[in-house]
C-alpha cells in the first residue's frame, strides 16, 4: 500500500501564539506546500507570492472544523484544497472512477 503525500502549509501571514509557546502559525489565505519544492500545489511561487512557509504545520490542520491552528486562516486556497485533499464533516468523498471503460 503506498503512503499519501505529506503537505505542509504555505500562507500569505503569520501570527505567533503565546499560549502554545511562541509558535509561528499560518493566518491569511493557506495553500498547500510540499517541503522540498518552491511552489504550492496550484502552481504558485513561494518567493514572488511572498508566502511564508510553514513545515510544521499540516495541511488538514488549516480547516476550521479540524481545531488546529486555523485561528486565523481567512481562506483555503480551492485548488490545493482539490488536490491535497480536503477532510472534515463536509468534505465530499474524492472523485474515483468505477469502470473505466464502457
Amino acid at each position: 500500500m503506498t503512503r499519501g503525500k505529506q503537505y505542509a502549509v504555505a500562507a500569505s501571514g503569520q501570527w505567533t501564539d503565546e499560549e502554545d509557546g511562541r509558535r509561528r502559525l499560518p493566518a491569511g489565505e493557506v495553500h498547500a506546500w510540499e517541503p522540498g519544492r518552491n511552489e504550492t500545489v496550484c502552481g504558485l511561487s513561494l518567493s514572488r507570492s511572498q508566502l511564508a512557509r510553514f513545515p510544521h504545520v499540516s495541511w488538514p490542520d488549516t480547516f476550521p472544523e479540524s481545531g488546529g491552528t486555523a485561528d486565523r486562516v481567512q481562506r483555503v486556497c480551492r485548488r490545493c484544497a482539490s488536490v491535497a485533499g480536503r477532510r472534515g464533516s463536509d468534505a465530499r468523498p474524492r472523485w474515483h472512477r468505477v469502470r473505466p471503460r464502457p
